[in-house]
């Protein structure tokens, strides 16, 4: 059973937005960072955006999302979301989300524990 299932995802035109949702299964998700990475064809899987865990502090995003993207938990739905606006073609790829246990939601793909199974954004010019 995975733990974590994206949706969300779709077929957009650039200038739109999209939210994605990440919702986790029914064990307590609050010590967990949370983050969304994403893959593209033919590159490698990248971080896009964290969340600490709820005792932690902080949110991280990548440099090409920053001011566009806004990363959010609730934790007593056990959902984390990713507010998407101004897309990007470039945006386009398969949206992942990713928990790391008393995690700050740093970028680097290794540290996280649990990982869905992607969601699709495609972003049209």
């Amino acid at each position: 059973q995975v733990p974590l299932v994206e949706s969300g995802g779709g077929l957009v035109q650039a200038g739109d937005s999209l939210t994605l949702s990440c919702a986790a299964d029914g064990r307590s998700w609050s010590d967990y960072a949370l983050a969304w990475f994403r893959q593209a064809p033919g590159k490698e899987r990248e971080f896009v955006a964290g969340i600490a865990w709820s005792g932690g502090v902080g949110r991280n995003y990548a440099d090409s999302v920053k001011g566009r993207f806004t990363i959010s938990r609730d934790n007593d739905k056990n959902t984390v979301y990713l507010q998407m606006n101004g897309l990007k073609p470039e945006d386009t790829a398969v949206y992942y989300c990713a928990a790391d246990f008393k995690g700050t939601g740093l970028q680097w793909s290794g540290l996280y524990d649990y990982w869905g199974q992607g969601t699709q954004v495609t972003v049209s010019s």
